[in-house]
């Protein structure tokens, strides 16, 4: 028989070929870890061994594909395909997805992933946003096979109405459950005009609650644009979702309570808001009538003040008007006997007389000429007459005409 000489990557690569053509190529295989190890921070390494510590099977995978936090001495399953390395020449699982096993591995390991979420900030208080008052379009993630579906839109019904839910059908438990409670955050996160989201599902064990034990759904929780309100099992359950969220509801009828208000609270603050503006309604009116009746009263005094002090402006004036005429009658007496003193027609009636020429008063004789007409005017009428001889200064003789 001839043999036919091949490479050790020939050989290897054959190797890997026949173990694809296994049926069911991916294993689910359970077991303890051991030699855990992280390198580059990207690549991951254990072995898995039964109890016996007889059998022992390396594993291989990314950090990526590591979900859960596993340790040494943590029970898990491991589901992967078995697969020759060319590089080493070893058999390994090449492991896709890896999940502890019993209460004790998942105790363990939910409370490694809630230590490193908690040391990543995903936690803190100051981060969490309120929700509003009268939401209008509600996004609902659960199973609508779950009670926690019927509890939900049976208590949101009962306190409001109006709202829109926008419900995204998800298996909450399985190995399902990840992949559909992921792709409905994506799904409701998109949508515009969206005010809250609420996850819930019923309670249960450490098992049953592994999807929202999830670091995936966990990060996706945080990560979302809008407000989470997480209600998973009952009082005494939690989850790393509850820590994450923005809002941690006891159950899924306290979500319901939660996320939309009571139409009866509603009512009692909307009459206790009349009440409260009637009352400062009241106040404020009694307070502009006490004001109205306090400035009318000052309106009266300063009326009365200011009638009283017209009346003696009044009687001053009256006064000091009555003085002024006085002094003026007294006044105008002096300057009339003044002015008697120096009329004219006074002196006239005494034999003088006024002699005018060219309509000039005449004072001094030399000023006028023989012959010359004047205008002689006496205290009772006057008469012309002709310049007869100018005898001196002062002196003069004239005929009437």
């Amino acid at each position: 028989m001839t043999r036919r000489t091949i490479s050790v990557s020939e050989f290897l690569a054959l190797v890997n070929e026949t173990l694809r053509l296994i049926p069911s190529q991916e294993f689910l295989i359970e077991g303890e870890v051991s030699d855990f190890r992280i390198s580059q921070e990207k690549w991951v390494s254990f072995d898995l061994k039964d109890e016996t510590q007889e059998a022992v099977l390396k594993c291989f995978m990314t950090i990526w594909a590591l979900k859960t936090p596993i340790e040494n001495g943590m029970r898990v399953q491991a589901l992967g395909y078995p697969n020759v390395y060319d590089r080493y020449g070893q058999f390994k699982l090449t492991v896709q997805e890896v999940t502890p096993v019993g209460e004790g591995a998942l105790q363990r390991a939910y409370q490694l992933l809630k230590q490193k979420l908690a040391a990543e900030g995903l936690f803190d208080v100051s981060r969490k946003r309120p929700l509003p008052r009268f939401p209008k379009r509600i996004g609902l993630i659960t199973s609508r096979d779950a009670a926690a579906y019927g509890d939900f839109l049976r208590i949101l019904n009962n306190r409001w109405s109006g709202v829109e839910i926008l419900h995204a059908h998800v298996h909450v438990q399985g190995r399902e459950a990840v992949g559909d409670i992921l792709s409905a955050l994506s799904a409701l996160s998109a949508i515009s005009a969206l005010d809250v989201i609420v996850l819930t599902r019923g309670g249960g064990g450490l098992e049953d609650l592994h999807a929202f034990n999830d670091e995936h759904v966990a990060r996706a929780v945080f990560a979302s644009p809008v407000p989470v309100v997480c209600a998973v099992g009952h009082e005494r359950d939690e989850s790393l979702c509850d820590f994450v969220a923005d809002v941690r509801a006891s159950t899924p009828s306290n979500a319901a309570e939660r996320v939309v208000p009571s139409r009866q609270e509603v009512i009692y603050e909307m009459e206790a808001m009349v009440r409260h503006v009637q009352d400062r309604l009241m106040d404020t009116v009694s307070h502009a009538r006490f004001g109205i009746d306090r400035a009318a009263q000052t309106a009266s005094r300063l009326v009365v003040q200011q009638t009283e002090r017209l009346g003696n402006v009044e009687r001053r004036f009256a006064e000091t008007s009555r003085l002024w005429l006085v002094r003026l009658r007294e006044g105008l007496e002096g300057s009339l006997r003044v002015l008697q003193q120096v009329d004219p027609a006074r002196v006239l009636s005494r034999g003088y007389g006024i002699v005018r020429a060219g309509g000039r008063i005449i004072r001094d004789a030399c000023a006028l000429e023989i012959g010359q007409e004047v205008r002689v005017q006496l205290s009772a009428g006057a008469f012309e007459a002709e310049v007869k001889s100018v005898a001196g200064k002062g002196q003069l003789t004239i005929d009437s005409l």
